[in-house]
C-alpha cells in the first residue's frame, strides 16, 4: 500500500521551477509544443499523399501532450492538489507511450512500398525444357 499512497498523495511538495526535475519536464513539454508546429510545417511541404495521411494527428498530439505537461508541472510546483499527484505522471506517460506504439504499427502497416523485382536473365533458360500449351 505504500506504492499506491506514494502514487495518489494529494500534495507531494518539495518541487521547484528550479529543481532539474521540473525544469526538463518543462523543457521537454515546450519541446513537444515546438515539435508540433514543426510537424505541421513538415506536412503542408510532404508530397507523399499516403505518409501525409499517416501524420495526420502527430501535430495536434504533440501539443496536447505538451500542454498537458505543462499543466501537470505548475500544478506540481505550484501545489494544486489532485493536479499534482504522481498518479497523472504516470497516466500521461502510458499515454504518450499507448499513442507512440499505435503509430507505429499503423505506419509499418499502412505505409510501405512495393519494390519492383528485376528478373535475371539466365543464359541458360533458353535451354530449358518449355511449358507445353494445351
Amino acid at each position: 500500500m505504500p506504492f499506491l499512497s506514494y502514487l495518489f498523495w494529494p500534495n507531494p511538495g518539495n518541487a521547484t521551477y528550479g529543481s532539474p526535475k521540473a525544469l526538463t519536464l518543462l523543457l521537454l513539454c515546450g519541446a513537444f509544443l515546438l515539435l508540433s508546429f514543426g510537424v505541421r510545417v513538415w506536412r503542408r511541404k510532404c508530397a507523399d499523399a499516403m505518409l501525409r495521411k499517416l501524420t495526420r494527428s502527430w501535430a495536434r498530439a504533440l501539443l496536447w501532450f505538451g500542454v498537458s505537461g505543462i499543466v501537470l508541472v505548475v500544478g506540481r510546483v505550484e501545489y494544486i492538489q489532485f493536479v499534482a499527484m504522481r498518479f497523472w505522471w504516470l497516466v500521461w506517460f502510458l499515454a504518450f507511450l499507448l499513442y507512440g506504439v499505435f503509430q507505429y504499427r499503423t505506419l509499418r502497416q499502412r505505409y510501405y512500398r512495393v519494390i519492383p523485382q528485376e528478373r535475371t536473365q539466365d543464359p541458360r533458360e533458353k535451354y530449358l525444357p518449355k511449358a507445353r500449351g494445351k
